[in-house]
């Protein structure tokens, strides 16, 4: 009789330690300011990315994902908070408090009430102290903090070198005294998540968040690197492409030239190698959720500063900072072998204010919140839903024609529809992505009802907040 009991016992034991292992773990790449077509497996002929070209290729790829503002700090509060990044009628910006957000905006709690190990790597860029990730609610943070970009990526990286010898930025917290010197930051960065990776996790699921600094600015890349993309570069041919044209109170960039940016996203593409290679080595890989993605488009404009410009987003028109695809089509990737079906989504609309609602319906199972504005395409992820006909907005009220050339903005996608309202100058412009992706013929003056039907959608938003 005992004997059946122990038996029974440990056959319980064994089925429990299975339940917990059958929630899947969560992997999150975030990069700062990489462009939709600054990776090879989406059109690049000057950047190589066969790592994440592989992952992608084993994804479901949103061929229409976009950022939900062209900038840094408003992207990745709509990102952690699943909501339109406007509060109280403002737009957060640089000196915005993440303890200002409410609980039910708090996706990183709900998934700790649920049993998962969470941590957060690399750019917070959202505030220190009582607004840090920890205070957030992710039970580990390494390197995050109030920079929004490295002082140096070459160790120390809190000591200004070369051409940036006079840049006072926020220091990035806790690695200086773990390095070394010829440490690079983005394999420091990489390392520490592989660290968690391969810790013990005690049969608790993780969701962890890798969000790199690379491929913001400073341009600075490893030696060897930058000499062999100097070389590459020199030998291609761009034809009569011009190296800028004209954009706003600056120029676009035309070309993607720059061979320190080209290391820098290249260097960055080994590390996400590096860490699909661990989740096969432990076996975690076909039970782990990478989602893959950028903050915003590319750096590819200035203003009346003429600035270094990192790359170039054509066919895509202008870049951060604007509202116009370069500045807010990103890539998207979501990968899970054993449920996602790789492909290609060419049709739905999502935004990164739906990744974490998504997530928390498909791990948890929970519904989100009615004062959310994200929504959870688990269902376009099961090919049993298309989102072609979606509606959204954005409104850009931070704008820098010092820095990247722009004026204050909103826009609205709907379906087929984009339309552009420079509300300051009152320029209206209405374009179709997908037959003008481009965005070079304005159709303002061919579909007129339509853009009045958009603009009046669109000022109804606004007014809302």
């Amino acid at each position: 009789m005992n004997s059946r009991i122990l038996a029974l016992g440990l056959f319980l034991a064994s089925w429990g330690f299975l339940l917990a292992q059958s929630k899947p773990n969560i992997l999150v790449i975030l990069v700062d300011d990489l462009g939709y077509h600054d990776l090879s497996c989406n059109g690049s002929v000057i950047y190589q990315t066969p790592n994440i070209d592989s992952l992608a290729a084993q994804s479901l790829q949103f061929e229409q994902a976009y950022s939900n503002y062209p900038r840094c700090v408003p992207s990745r509060y709509s990102f952690l908070t699943g909501t339109y990044p406007i509060i109280n009628g403002e737009v957060p910006d640089d000196g915005f408090e993440m303890n200002m957000v409410p609980e039910n905006r708090n996706f990183v709690q709900q998934f700790n009430k649920a049993g998962y190990q969470t941590a957060f790597f690399g750019k917070w860029h959202l505030g220190d102290g009582a607004s840090s990730p920890s205070s957030f609610g992710f039970d580990i943070s390494v390197a995050a903090g109030k920079a929004g970009s490295p002082i140096s990526y070459h160790y120390p990286f809190n000591k200004p070198k070369g051409n940036n010898k006079n840049v006072k930025k926020a220091p990035i917290e806790g690695l200086d005294e773990k390095c070394k010197e010829g440490d690079y930051l983005t394999d420091v960065l990489t390392d520490e998540v592989l660290n968690f990776i391969a810790a013990d996790h005690q049969d608790q699921p993780f969701m962890a968040v890798l969000s790199f600094y690379a491929v913001h600015q400073p341009l600075e890349a490893k030696y060897p690197d930058i000499k062999r993309n100097k070389e590459e570069i020199s030998k291609h041919d761009f034809g009569d492409r011009p190296e800028y044209v004209k954009e706003g109170t600056g120029r676009t960039k035309m070309r993607q030239d720059n061979a320190n940016y080209a290391a820098m996203v290249e260097t960055m593409d080994q590390n996400v190698g590096r860490l699909l290679t661990q989740l096969k080595k432990q076996g975690i890989a076909d039970n782990t959720i990478i989602i893959f993605t950028s903050d915003h488009g590319g750096l590819s404009n200035d203003g009346y500063n003429q600035r270094q410009l990192a790359t170039s987003n054509y066919p895509f028109r202008a870049g951060k900072g604007w509202l116009y695809e370069g500045g807010i089509r990103v890539p998207l990737f979501v990968y899970h072998p054993s449920t996602v079906v790789a492909g290609r989504e060419s049709q739905s609309i999502v935004l990164l204010m739906d990744v974490f609602p998504t997530l928390l319906d498909w791990v948890i199972k929970k519904p989100v919140a009615p004062e959310i504005d994200g929504q959870s395409f688990l269902k376009v992820i099961q090919h049993t839903e298309k989102w072609a006909d979606r509606t959204v907005f954005w409104h850009e009220s931070k704008a820098r024609p010092r820095n990247t050339g722009e004026s204050p903005a909103s826009a609205i996608r709907s379906g087929p529809w984009k339309l552009i309202h420079f509300y300051e100058q009152n320029i209206i412009e209405l374009y179709r992505p997908a037959i003008d992706i481009s965005e070079e013929n304005n159709l303002l003056d061919q579909f007129p009802q339509e853009s009045k039907h958009l603009l009046k959608l669109l000022n109804t938003w606004k007014a809302s907040f």
